[in-house]
């Protein structure tokens, strides 16, 4: 109860230190800063970084065709994006509560299990694409 308590006097806070973009150029400002700062301090989201350029590079190097690139940047954006979002709600639950609340624990298991999730599917995609190609090249 006093974690629901908590996280509503924030959300009602009337002293907010950030206002609303002025303009599309200050959003996408923001989105990109966004992007630096889960790359530069979130650990699996340079893992995952770093896995899909090598995907990209075997993509290229094995030519593969327009509906498995389809594919493969479907998943790769997929798993990026749903690290950004667990790391958002991890931070957030983290500014939520001081103390350790059970419910905090769930969401941010819940949300990194959504990654995991994504991970694990676009890994079969990938092994689905790459397997005949290089069973080709080494048979």
């Amino acid at each position: 109860m006093a974690y629901k308590k908590k996280c509503w006097m924030l959300m009602d806070s009337k002293d907010r230190k950030y206002k609303r973009s002025k303009n599309y150029a200050e959003s996408f400002q923001h989105a990109f800063t966004g992007l630096k700062t889960a790359f530069l301090e979130e650990r699996n989201m340079r893992f995952h970084t770093f896995a899909a350029l090598a995907v990209v590079i075997c993509g290229f190097f094995f030519h593969v065709t327009r509906s498995e690139w389809i594919l493969l940047i479907l998943s790769i954006f997929g798993v990026l994006t749903l690290e950004m979002v667990n790391t958002a709600i991890e931070r957030a639950v983290d500014v939520a509560t001081e103390q350790y609340i059970d419910e905090a624990k769930k969401a941010k298991d819940v949300a990194a299990g959504a990654v995991l999730l994504a991970a694990i599917v676009a890994s079969f995609i990938g092994l689905i694409i790459f397997i005949p190609y290089f069973c080709q090249m080494f048979l």
